[in-house]
């Protein structure tokens, strides 16, 4: 059924133009909840995400300048940033039909 679907009309293009800031402030909401809920869970995701340990350490130090959940929010989102960059730089071209798998 999708199929006949154009997939603009499954997911608007407008669901997808948030601004950094939101986008920010859905990082940190998330961020606070599993900080305070489910530390080892989140990071499990920073591990997942590939966000350097040194600065995830730096961030949650004591001597920090900025609040942990600041600064690993600002960790999550230039990490995400930076893997959309580099797919988009190293774009593969689509696969061969029939080798899909």
């Amino acid at each position: 059924m999708s199929e006949d679907l154009p997939s603009n009309e499954i997911f608007p293009e407008t669901l997808f133009e948030l601004s950094e800031h939101d986008l920010y402030k859905a990082i940190r909401d998330r961020v606070e909840y599993l900080l305070e809920k489910n530390p080892e869970l989140l990071m499990s995701y920073l591990y997942r995400l590939d966000v350097l340990e040194v600065k995830i350490n730096a961030v949650l130090s004591p001597t920090s300048i900025i609040p942990p959940i600041d600064g690993l929010s600002r960790l999550i989102l230039e990490r995400q940033k930076l893997r959309i960059e580099t797919k988009k730089k190293y774009k593969s071209p689509p696969p061969i039909p029939g080798w899909e798998f």
